[in-house]
């Protein structure tokens, strides 16, 4: 057995390394580009044109989870798939995003009266196009999951984040504000489904069979549920800035967060390229299980913390250089999730590993009572004002990692005192960069643009040559793995 395990821990490393390598370098660049669209967009539109977007933003959540309705989690968690199981969760997919699109259509005026913005209505219409295109290619981007083809993910959404940029930029100089914002979605959607269509090597039929849902029916309807309760919480702030604070406030906590959301998606991205795949293959071994997840909390920490805390240091610079002065109410939401996301990643891998052991049932019951309370919490914090209700929030979301954590050192043993052992060296080392540039820029009166390079610049360089000087595992492993790539393409 011992020698078995060894055979295969070669491969399996590799497999993780590369995930790794390929869904970070690919999301990363994806998010610049993105982000350099996103800029010049900004610039141009205003608060308002993001804040009617927004708005709708949960019924597109809910109605992409509903369209997965978990079929694609519980695809990646089977230890072999046939034909029938994509084929089954393809056409499904398809049906659900018919079935919802009519619902949403006919109520969009609903919509627009709750908000008390008629102009919802054809712009939900519009809107909502994107997720019957997303539903295309559901099953065909489970198939590049489970065989964590991350470079192919990669290149998929570098185009489909550059064609939408193009002409998501195109609309915005020609005076289309919000309209564009909603073409270019649909352009996303459109684009990353076929090329998802093209990079896999399965393709579905016209033998349409369900039964293969009823086997996974089980696994993926919990992590239904939990899903949806999951983004109705995670859009709570949109709906209640929408509804009692209009479309201008709304627009920029919407840029804010999203600002964030660049940050730690790249992280997120990176671990769900392959954690759930690498994940079930040692779910078997406890022992071997614990030793993968720990090394996956320490990489997640050592790219996580300064990568965050460095953009919630550097924030308003930031919001002046790219989108400008008219965005400086967005930085109090910037900074706010960016402290969150600094730690989102062990969110991220906890719930990935409550799906390996096939504990959804565990992460719906904790999400729903999760969720009641932070949407209760958020609620009563409305007559204390908009920062008070977003630091109740953020402060909530820590919750759901406490809990996962719980059930999780009930299955395999892994105490919390390991993970804040794995975690605290990263967390110090960025710490004491951000306030050693702190102190720094304190004494210099220059312009925004050179205190922001100098923020970066020391708490980059000092957080390297800790690493380097402490002989952090972690840090030697990822610089040996990059030698490793670009020897490979000199030669």
């Amino acid at each position: 057995m011992t020698e078995q395990i060894q055979s295969q821990e070669p491969t399996l490393k590799e497999k993780t390394a590369k995930g790794l390598f390929w869904g970070g370098i690919s999301t990363f660049v994806q998010q610049l580009i993105g982000m350099s669209f996103n800029i010049f967009i900004a610039r141009i539109l205003l608060p308002e044109d993001y804040g009617l977007v927004a708005m709708l933003a949960i019924f597109t959540a809910i109605a992409n989870t509903i369209m997965d309705s978990g079929f694609s989690t519980a695809l990646i968690n089977r230890k072999s798939i046939k034909h029938d199981d994509y084929n089954a969760v393809f056409w499904f997919s398809i049906f659900s995003a018919l079935i919802i699109y009519v619902i949403l259509f006919f109520s969009a005026p609903f919509i627009a009266k709750f908000y008390n913005q008629p102009v919802l209505v054809p712009l939900a219409r519009l809107l909502f196009l994107g997720f019957i295109f997303s539903s295309l290619g559901i099953a065909h981007n489970a198939f590049l999951l489970k065989n964590i083809m991350a470079k192919q993910r990669g290149i998929i959404d570098f185009i489909a984040v550059f064609c939408s940029g193009v002409i998501g930029l195109i609309l915005a100089l020609n005076g289309f504000v919000f309209w564009g914002i909603a073409i270019q979605t649909i352009t996303q959607n459109f684009v990353a489904t076929l090329l998802r269509w093209c990079f896999s090597s399965w393709k579905p039929s016209f033998k349409i069979n369900f039964y293969p849902l009823k086997e996974m029916f089980g696994f993926g309807s919990k992590i239904l549920i939990s899903n949806i309760i999951v983004q109705s919480t995670a859009n709570i702030l949109s709906i209640i800035f929408g509804r009692y604070y209009g479309k201008e406030l709304t627009g920029n906590y919407s840029q804010g967060s999203k600002w964030a959301s660049l940050g730690t998606s790249v992280m997120n991205a990176m671990i769900n390229s392959v954690a759930q795949p690498v994940l079930v293959n040692v779910a078997d071994d406890t022992e071997r299980l614990v030793h993968v997840f720990r090394k996956m909390i320490r990489f997640g920490a050592f790219i996580s913390f300064p990568c965050m805390f460095g953009l919630a240091f550097a924030g308003r610079e930031f919001l002046l250089i790219t989108v400008g002065e008219k965005w400086l109410d967005s930085l109090f939401f910037l900074q706010g999730f960016c402290l969150w996301g600094g730690f989102s990643f062990i969110w991220v891998l906890y719930t990935n590993i409550l799906y390996s052991l096939r504990k959804s049932d565990t992460y719906m019951w904790g999400m729903i009572f999760i969720s009641i309370a932070q949407i209760c919490i958020v609620v009563g914090m409305i007559p204390f004002g908009i920062q008070i209700m977003t630091i109740i929030y953020i402060l909530s979301l820590f919750g759901g990692i406490l809990f996962c954590h719980y059930h999780i050192h009930k299955l395999i043993g892994l105490r919390l005192w390991d993970i804040i052992k794995d975690i605290s060296p990263y967390f110090f080392v960025t710490t004491v960069s951000i306030l050693v540039a702190w102190g720094v820029v304190r004494v210099i009166d220059y312009n925004f643009y050179l205190i922001f390079f100098i923020k970066i610049l020391i708490v980059a360089a000092l957080y390297i040559a800790i690493m380097h000087k402490s002989k952090s595992v972690i840090f030697k492993e990822s610089v040996a793995y990059l030698k490793g790539i670009r020897n490979r393409l000199t030669f």
